[in-house]
């Protein structure tokens, strides 16, 4: 089904497609020459790139919810990943009282679903203006045989579940091109949301992982243990069947990505159809001698690998293709290029992000270069400029100080250099300010007990001697300077 110029809805579609745990590196057209991504690769050379895109929070949960509603995490109020709430007994909305920009968009005409994982609670239960709501159970799990939502009911799917997601997609997509020839068609919009690349690295397609038999993995050095890694790194580090899992994940992910992208192409729905890639947060495989994200160590870590991921936007009908923006942006600017992009009513209130349509036109980058992005994961808190890197750890450190421009892998940390004293003094300030200004108090992460052991429940309102944060979990204390207990991320 052809249309010409003439017949295109006044707003294009939108797909958003959204991995997991897939660090920017893990990409051809980041760089990467042992791993495939023929279909990534393929989005880049037909759209716009950002070089220097970073996630509000390095784990999934909080970074998702970010990408939707364009709140920090400490203003919507989910500072980890999710563990309790997802399904009953204990099922909860999280995002309750939020807007997100699918909300906007359902008010403006289109028609949204979402197949894949959600991940923010009350998983049974269809959010924010989706109509159609497939979504995994929880946030993580086995490859094959998935625990999903169908019809708002609890299933088990057979299947790889890489390719359930995507043939699901396919669906929704396929439904809505078929309304496209009746009165009154909407454009849609499809949240299409794997679980790969994340844990376990089993099960994928076996001829994919043997693939992988004689790749050097130079792109992932095994170095040598970080003194704050956790134990699930124990059972990766300089273990090659998990890093032929992570790239048979990423291959298998981006296979599936080219038949989203071939069906738009057999149905004419290409040129029409604004095509988003990204990851909810960046990931190391054996950098800086840990297996992980933002808690792949604890204290919780603000590594380039845990914050910066991949962001491509191609619409053939509408940008340019082959660009590469070099400009800083976040997690936080998304919602609002979206719907600046799409000509629809901005997010309102206390959200700090900026639209970067002009970037993706190549209209303008004035004032881009003096940006910086901020990030957040509980107690611990970055400041980021082109040159440096500040991490805050409250109450009581230990702090950091990169100069990217001559130390870009961090290895360097110049905190405690008493001619960095009135750099960490400025910069500290300026942390504290961008924060303030921004932080919902009721739901401000910087004194909750974050281990990166995940979220039991929504922030309620606390009372003397309890926490907000893990009722009924256990949580972490400080005592004497020291953190007493650390978890991992094994599961999620």
């Amino acid at each position: 089904m052809n249309h010409n110029a003439n017949e295109r809805p006044q707003r294009p579609n939108v797909i958003v497609i959204l991995t997991d745990d897939q660090g920017v590196w893990a990409s051809g057209c980041y760089g990467n020459s042992e791993i495939r991504t023929p279909h990534i690769d393929r989005l880049a050379a037909t759209g716009v790139r950002f070089e220097d895109f970073f996630c509000t929070s390095p784990v999934c949960s909080p970074a998702r919810a970010t990408l939707l509603t364009g709140a920090i995490p400490s203003r919507h109020g989910v500072h980890d990943w999710i563990r309790g709430g997802n399904v009953p007994p204990d099922a909860a909305v999280y995002l309750e009282n939020q807007i997100a920009y699918t909300d906007v968009m359902v008010d403006h005409g289109y028609t949204c679903g979402i197949s894949g994982k959600w991940h923010l609670g009350a998983s049974q239960l269809a959010q924010h203006g989706f109509s159609h709501w497939f979504v995994h159970q929880m946030g993580g799990g086995p490859y094959n045989d998935a625990p999903m939502v169908r019809n708002g009911e609890l299933a088990t799917e057979p299947g790889y579940v890489t390719n359930v997601i995507t043939d699901d997609a396919l669906a929704f997509i396929d439904a809505q091109a078929g309304a496209r020839d009746r009165p009154g068609e909407r454009p849609f919009y499809l949240s299409v949301h794997y679980t790969a690349p994340h844990s376990p690295w089993t099960g994928h397609p076996q001829a994919i992982v043997d693939s992988y038999d004689d790749c050097p993995f130079a792109s992932c050095p095994q170095e040598a243990r970080h003194p704050w890694a956790v134990p699930f790194t124990d059972e990766h580090l300089g273990n090659r069947e998990s890093l032929k899992g992570y790239f048979a994940a990423v291959t298998a992910m981006d296979a599936d990505v080219g038949r989203i992208l071939d069906r738009l192409e057999a149905l004419g729905l290409r040129d029409d159809t604004l095509v988003v890639f990204t990851s909810d947060n960046g990931y190391s495989c054996g950098s800086h001698g840990f297996w992980g994200k933002g808690n792949g160590t604890f204290p919780l870590n603000m590594l380039e690998n845990s914050v910066r991921v991949p962001l491509i936007f191609s619409h053939p009908g509408g940008l340019p293709q082959g660009r590469v923006v070099d400009a800083l942006a976040s997690g936080y600017d998304f919602a609002p290029t979206l719907l600046d992009y799409l000509g629809l009513p901005a997010l309102e209130g206390g959200q700090p992000g900026g639209s970067l349509r002009p970037l993706l036109t190549g209209e303008s980058e004035e004032g881009r270069e003096s940006i910086v992005v901020y990030a957040e994961y509980g107690p611990t808190r970055m400041l980021r400029t082109r040159d440096w890197k500040y991490v805050h750890r409250y109450p009581y450190g230990p702090h950091e100080l990169y100069n990217l421009r001559d130390d870009p892998d961090e290895r360097e940390n110049r905190a405690d250099e008493r001619q960095q004293a009135g750099r960490m003094r400025e910069l500290r300030q300026e942390l504290a300010a961008w924060f303030a200004r921004y932080v919902d108090p009721t739901r401000d992460g910087v004194a909750l007990p974050v281990t990166g052991y995940g979220q039991a429940a929504p922030i309620m309102p606390r009372s003397p001697g309890e926490s907000a944060f893990y009722p009924g979990v256990g949580n972490l204390e400080v005592r004497s300077r020291q953190w007493v207990e650390v978890k991992d991320d094994a599961a999620q």
